[in-house]
């Protein structure tokens, strides 16, 4: 896991529940889960306040792989996937990009039922 592989999945899911800005209304926080163990971090600045978007530099030590100078996370574990938490339940941005435009479904329906 990369910065550069949060921008790519940044971009690919613009505009829908799969990035924070489409979510956070929702109760979705960013997170990342380690595949092998299934362990569920939520996004944290380097000095440990959870973030509000996806950022390494909050990961513990034994999921980076590699630091910049200054301390930022340059790599971390290639098994970490990165989501979302809400209510103790980790979603891939696939779900949560799928939840939310249920939701959305769901009330421009009543929307119309209501006219």
């Amino acid at each position: 896991m990369t910065e550069s592989k949060l921008t790519v999945e940044n971009s690919r899911y613009c505009g829908t529940g799969g990035v924070s800005s489409g979510n956070r209304g929702a109760g979705f926080r960013p997170a990342f889960m380690d595949a092998g163990t299934r362990a569920v971090y939520l996004s944290r600045f380097a000095d440990g306040r959870i973030a509000p978007f996806h950022i390494l530099d909050g990961l513990p030590d034994d999921l980076v792989l590699a630091r910049r100078t200054g301390g930022r996370v340059a790599a971390a574990k290639p098994s970490l996937v990165s989501g979302f938490e809400r209510a103790g339940v980790f979603y891939t941005r696939d779900e949560a990009a799928a939840l939310i435009a249920d939701d959305r479904a769901v009330d421009r329906a009543a929307d119309v039922l209501s006219v």
